[in-house]
């Protein structure tokens, strides 16, 4: 499920993911301990109470041997993004101690179980990771330029969207706006719109529509396009998310 600024992944692995790496900042836990990542193929597997990985760091994730699982995918440019930011590394796989996140852990899982993909289950994901970030002073963005550009992107994510095209929104060249972008989200314009697309893509997917109206929807070429950009950045399919009827929603989440 998503939100303004972030997404919920959760429910039960059944394999591991292959490398990938993505955009949003990545806040991981199993229901048990003992989740496992590592950086590239050439190094082994490391188990984890909890991690917070940094945005575009390489990654497999292999949550099959915790039970069940959940991913938080927060933008680098939210209030929890820029303090996740600040707290940890900006590079690499972090180790989190369950004691830091235990509680909000537990309510979690607890709250999907009773309410599946509701808001309710939503806000224990953002209190998750608010159980990390604890009281940090917290920046955002603040440049109205840069609002109302982000505002266009998620209000025209079933077309195309140039640089040029955005940059109008913020009556800025689309050379100086590029470097206002970055300044303010911590990310350069591309994969934030591909970001805000799989968003926008999973958040119908969850909601019963098919595929291939989820790809056109969000401003993919196809379901194809959609299902193959997918696998490559986070490591999943998005069939992963379908629920079939009769299956409960913990068999089709892979993890990330």
């Amino acid at each position: 499920m998503a939100w303004d600024g972030g997404c919920l992944l959760i429910g039960q692995a059944h394999r591991e993911t292959g490398m990938h790496s993505h955009y949003a900042i990545q806040f991981s836990f199993g229901l048990a301990d003992g989740i496992r990542f590592r950086s590239s193929e050439s190094v082994p597997w490391a188990a984890y109470e909890g991690v917070v990985i940094a945005s575009r760091q390489p990654h497999a994730m292999d949550a099959t041997t915790v039970g069940r699982s959940a991913t938080m995918l927060i933008e680098t440019e939210t209030p929890e993004g820029r303090a996740l930011a600040e707290m940890f590394p900006t590079e690499g796989i972090t180790a989190v101690m369950r004691d830091r996140f235990a509680s909000a852990a537990e309510a979690l899982f607890s709250t999907w179980e009773r309410h599946r993909h509701g808001d309710e289950t939503a806000k224990a994901a953002r209190n998750a990771i608010h159980s990390v970030t604890g009281d940090l002073e917290q920046s955002t963005m603040s440049d109205e330029r840069i609002l109302k550009a982000v505002a266009y992107i998620n209000e025209h994510l079933d077309g195309p969207l140039t640089l040029t095209e955005i940059a109008k929104q913020a009556f800025l060249s689309p050379t100086r706006f590029r470097h206002v972008f970055v300044d303010q989200t911590g990310t350069a314009l591309r994969p934030y719109v591909l970001w805000r697309r799989f968003l926008r893509s999973w958040e119908l997917i969850r909601g019963g529509a098919s595929i291939s109206t989820a790809a056109h929807a969000a401003g993919f070429a196809d379901a194809a396009h959609l299902t193959r950009t997918s696998q490559r950045m986070f490591g999943f399919a998005p069939s992963a998310l379908l629920v079939r009827a009769g299956q409960s929603p913990a068999a089709t989440q892979p993890g990330t």
